[in-house]
């Protein structure tokens, strides 16, 4: 017994270490970035070499790339197949999507709110550009047709290649349910791709030793293309919407509270590599694997979580949506636009569609703001003005997802009978590590 709890210790001791050494990464990342940014007076210069610096973390994200796609269709098949049947499978989706629609609806109305009474929009003290300005950004009229036709995968080798994660949702969950309705016959197929899932598990392992130098040189690139100062232009802008992450992060820990108890805060500490590591980088996908082992040592059943976050990965973006409202009230209020309440109303029931998906790519979620500002005949330029200032907004919100994320995880767990207690918990990460 005391052997289970030196290994546990052990453990924890080395996932604290690594989150240490994310977050140094991180402070030396800012001092060399600002080093670079002040002592190289050629901007051309500082971006020729602060692309090479980008390589480092580059590299780590095509890496993570290279398994996000496998590991969710190996879990999550896995997972579904062990539901044992089709009624166990739909419950869990409901109550998923459920608390999907309701945490989207919060996060989309608190930054609508925040936009409303702060209206940071006003009074910039800023040059705008100009209306006609190209942002080069790929943008599309959003139809219902076109949102359920990319729902459905043409190939699931088209969808793997491209990480689309809602299309893998879609196929995984096709087969797992095939797989559960074959019963015995299936088991030797359900027991390769398990296999499959601790080989791609392994894989992640290796990749996130690498995570400390790309997140160094993922901040480090960016504060020496930017530099500090213009995080001072835009202070009311960057407060007011991280205060809206504030706000989002204790209302999703007081849900967690309302349902756990006081196991949510053991849940932040556990979380807490994988936060760092999303907002470091900026792509909720970075923290993918990191939250499914978080949830393994919190006492998830894998067949829950394994379904639960590949399926928040398209539906449960809540710090992006949060950013969607507020980001488009401000480029309306910066070009003196008043964007009446049922307009706005309407705006957000139609960002709670068109913001699925995004999570994988950092910077997606401008793609979503300029196809609402071209909807509503608010001028797309307006994205130059928050350009500068994005990847810092983008680390706030692509935490934020790790956080809403891995709470609802807990929460479809606990009303399926499938969160371990504490106890449990840690009896099992130490039988796993002897």
């Amino acid at each position: 017994m005391n052997n289970h709890a030196d290994i546990g210790s052990a453990d924890t001791r080395k996932k604290t270490s690594m989150a240490y050494f994310i977050l140094l990464a991180m402070l030396l990342g800012i001092g060399v970035g600002y080093f670079l940014f002040a002592t190289i007076p050629d901007k051309k210069e500082t971006a020729e070499i602060a692309g090479y610096i980008t390589l480092i973390s580059d590299i780590f994200l095509r890496l993570i790339k290279m398994v996000i796609g496998p590991l969710v269709f190996s879990t999550l098949v896995v997972g579904i197949a062990n539901m044992g049947d089709a009624k166990t499978l739909g419950r869990v989706f409901m109550r998923s999507i459920t608390w999907f629609v309701i945490a989207s609806f919060v996060s989309l109305l608190i930054g609508l709110t925040l936009a409303n009474v702060f209206r940071p929009g006003d009074n910039l003290g800023l040059p705008l550009p100009d209306v006609h300005s190209a942002t080069n950004l790929a943008v599309a009229k959003f139809t219902l047709k076109e949102f359920v036709t990319h729902l459905i995968p043409k190939s699931i080798a088209e969808a793997m290649a491209n990480n689309e994660i809602l299309q893998i949702v879609v196929f995984s969950m096709f087969f797992g349910v095939a797989l559960a309705a074959l019963g015995e016959s299936a088991t030797a197929i359900v027991k390769v791709i398990e296999q499959l899932s601790f080989a791609m598990l392994k894989i992640t392992g290796y990749v996130m030793k690498f995570a400390p130098f790309a997140v160094f040189a993922a901040v480090a690139a960016t504060v020496a293309i930017n530099g500090l100062d213009i995080l001072l232009k835009f202070a009311v802008f960057m407060g007011e919407f991280y205060l809206g992450l504030f706000i989002l992060w204790a209302l999703l820990m007081l849900a967690g509270f309302l349902f756990i108890g006081k196991r949510v805060l053991r849940l932040l500490v556990e979380i807490k590599e994988a936060f760092l590591l999303a907002f470091a980088t900026a792509s909720s996908e970075a923290a993918y694997p990191k939250l499914l082992d978080a949830l393994d040592r919190f006492g998830v059943q894998r067949k829950i979580s394994s379904f639960v976050l590949p399926m928040g990965y398209s539906f449960n973006l809540d710090g992006s949506m949060m950013y969607c409202t507020f980001a488009t009230i401000f480029i309306a209020q910066a070009y003196n636009i008043e964007v009446p309440l049922g307009t706005q109303i309407v705006m957000m029931l139609i960002l709670m569609l068109t913001s699925k998906g995004i999570a994988g790519v950092p910077r997606a979620s401008l793609v979503v703001i300029a196809a609402t500002l071209n909807q509503f005949q608010i001028p797309e330029a307006g994205l130059l003005l928050i350009l500068g200032v994005d990847t810092f907004l983008d680390m706030g919100r692509s935490a934020t997802n790790a956080i809403g994320n891995s709470i609802a995880a807990v929460v479809v767990a606990k009303f399926e009978g499938g969160l371990m207690s504490q106890a449990e918990a840690d009896a099992q990460v130490a039988a796993k590590a002897a």
